[in-house]
C-alpha cells in the first residue's frame, strides 16, 4: 500500500480514564479493577483508531503516566525527589526527578510487554509497540548508587530495554517503534544517542522505527529553535528502516535535508499538529502530504502525527485521525493507488 498511515504512540485518554486514574491513587480499585480499566481503555483506543481507518495502529499507550515517568516506578535502584518547582502550571521543571540509589534493574519488565499483548489480543490489525530509547529514560535520572558516569547509566538502560525488546518480539511483534524525542531538544551538537539505540535493538527480529521529535510536554517544546540539521549524522547512523519525525508543527523546511539520506530508510512524516487544538481538514493534510512529496519517494513515506496524543482530548484526536485518514486517501488516490 502506498502512504500507509500510522501513530506515534499514545492516544487522547477518555474522560473516564482520568477519573478512574485519580480513584487509583486514592487506593480506591483493586488489581481486577486495573486490570479490566486498562483493557476497556486499551479497546476504546485501538476502536477509534480501527473506525478512522489507520493502517498499523498502536496500543495506545493508555495506562502510562505523562510518557516516561510511569516506567520508573518499575525500575528498582532509585528514588524520586522533589520536582525542583511546584508551584504554577506544570511544565519542563515540574517534572519528578530521581535519584540512583544502587546499580538499576527492571525485575518484572517496562509494562510494555503486557500493554501490547492485551492489545494483540484485541485486534486484528497491523500493531506497532512502542517503547521509550534509553537515553530519554536517562534524562530524570541524577547520579549515584557507585555509578560514577551516564555512560555506565546509560549501558544499564540499554539493557533493560533491549530486554524489553527481545520479549515483545517473542509476544509476537514484529514492529517496534523506539522514542527518543529527548534528543532533538538540545541545541548545536546533538548527542549521539544512535549508539545507546543501536545498542537497545541489537538482535532484536522486528521492523524497528525511531521517533524523534521536540518535545510534547503539556502541549509545548522544550526548546524554540527546532531544527534537524544537527540530528542528520544519528539519524543516517541508526540501524532502523524508519524514522519518525515531525512536521506539521514547525514547518516543512528541514525535508529538503531528507535527501542526504540513505535511500533505504522510510520517513514516517508529521503531517497531523498535535501542539494545534483545532483539527486539521482531509484537504489541508493532503496539500502537507504532497510538499512532503517533493522530497520523498512515495515507496519511502509513511504518515503519521507529530507526536503522541495523550496531550489533546480524545474528541479531537478522532477529528485528526479521520483527517490524516482522508488526506492519504485523497493523494494516494492520485498516485493511482
Amino acid at each position: 500500500m502506498l502512504l500507509p498511515t500510522s501513530v506515534v504512540g499514545s492516544h487522547g485518554l477518555p474522560g473516564w480514564v482520568w477519573l478512574a486514574r485519580e480513584a487509583i491513587e486514592a487506593g480506591r480499585l483493586g488489581a481486577l479493577d486495573v486490570r479490566e480499566l486498562m483493557e476497556d481503555a486499551t479497546q476504546a483506543a485501538l476502536l477509534d483508531q480501527e473506525r478512522a481507518g489507520v493502517d498499523v495502529v498502536s496500543t495506545g499507550e493508555m495506562m502510562r503516566v505523562r510518557f516516561i515517568i510511569g516506567f520508573y516506578d518499575r525500575i528498582a535502584g532509585i528514588r524520586p525527589l522533589p520536582a525542583p518547582r511546584q508551584l504554577g502550571q506544570p511544565l519542563w521543571d515540574t517534572n519528578t526527578p530521581f535519584e540512583v540509589t544502587e546499580p538499576i534493574s527492571a525485575p518484572g519488565g517496562l509494562g510494555i510487554v503486557e500493554e501490547f499483548k492485551l492489545a494483540r489480543a484485541l485486534t486484528a490489525k497491523p500493531l506497532k509497540a512502542t517503547v521509550p530509547g534509553p537515553c530519554t529514560l536517562l534524562v530524570p535520572l541524577k547520579l549515584g548508587g557507585g555509578y560514577k558516569s551516564k555512560d555506565t547509566l546509560l549501558a544499564d538502560l540499554v539493557g533493560i530495554v533491549n530486554a524489553e525488546c527481545r520479549a515483545l518480539v517473542e509476544a509476537g511483534a514484529d514492529f517496534i517503534q523506539i522514542d527518543e524525542p529527548h534528543s532533538g531538544m538540545y541545541p548545536g551538537s546533538a548527542p549521539r544517542f544512535d549508539q545507546g539505540v543501536n545498542q537497545a535493538v541489537e538482535g532484536i527480529e522486528a521492523k524497528i522505527a525511531v521517533h524523534v521529535c521536540f518535545g510534547n510536554l503539556y502541549g509545548r517544546p522544550f526548546s524554540a529553535v527546532r531544527d534537524f540539521r544537527n540530528l542528520y549524522p544519528a539519524l543516517r547512523d541508526l540501524r532502523a528502516s524508519q524514522i519518525v519525525l515531525e512536521f506539521a508543527n514547525r514547518g516543512l523546511e528541514d525535508l529538503r535535508f531528507w535527501k542526504e539520506f540513505p535511500t533505504d530508510k522510510e520517513l514516517g512524516a508529521g503531517v497531523i499538529d498535535v501542539k494545534a487544538f483545532k483539527a486539521e481538514s482531509a484537504a489541508e493534510v493532503a496539500e502537507r502530504i504532497r510538499a512532503v512529496l517533493k522530497h520523498v519517494a512515495p515507496d519511502k513515506l509513511w504518515l503519521n502525527p507529530d507526536c503522541g496524543f495523550w496531550e489533546t482530548p480524545r474528541w479531537v484526536v478522532k477529528q485528526k485521525l479521520a483527517a490524516l485518514v482522508g488526506g492519504a486517501r485523497i493523494v494516494r488516490k492520485e498516485l493511482g493507488g
